[in-house]
């Protein structure tokens, strides 16, 4: 069992339980999923990039990530429908959490210029969306090999029903949100 699966069930719950009264353990929201997300869209014409791009989120995740296709054909950014336009992979259980825990503690320090993240990303159903500016962060992306720096999404799925509730949940993990 991981750190912060051990610490979510023996520390979390009960300071989320005690703040929000819930009533059964069903009810505390939990972490469900992290998505991780590169868009390429220089990757419709040059199929390195998309090729760099599965590479590194491979490297960082830990898991092997799929591409993703464009929906519709966008004349102004020469895309064309079913191009592929990045990659992305979703981690759950121990990935998740080995994963998030090199996050908090290895990659958000290591950021240039680093005052805490924002606590006003969330979507108003308990999800959070993290934005990095590139890869370079992560202690497993070499400099020499990187093709393109490029940013990425991290969405962070919870079961909570609030921003509040969400925002105490990942607080809770020990996220450095600004004051």
């Amino acid at each position: 069992m991981t750190e912060f699966k051990k610490m979510y069930e023996e520390k979390i719950v009960k300071e989320l339980t005690d703040e929000f009264h819930y009533t059964s353990k069903m009810q505390v929201p939990k972490l469900e999923k992290i998505v991780i997300n590169i868009g390429c869209g220089d990757g419709a014409h040059d199929e390195k990039y998309i090729e760099a791009a599965v590479r590194e989120l491979a490297l960082i995740s830990g898991q092997q990530p799929v591409t993703t296709k464009a929906k519709k054909s966008i004349a102004g950014f020469k895309i064309r429908e079913g191009n592929v336009i990045g990659t992305k992979v979703t981690l759950r259980g121990d990935n998740m959490y080995n994963f998030f825990e090199k996050l908090v503690k290895i990659v958000l320090p290591a950021v240039r210029d680093f005052r805490g993240i924002s606590n006003k990303a969330f979507d108003g159903k308990g999800n959070y969306t993290l934005g990095l500016k590139d890869q370079l962060v992560f202690p497993e992306v070499v400099y020499d090999d990187v093709v393109k720096v490029r940013g990425m999404d991290i969405v962070f799925v919870t079961t909570a029903k609030t921003n509040e509730e969400a925002l105490k949940l990942l607080s809770g993990f020990g996220m450095p949100f600004r004051k």
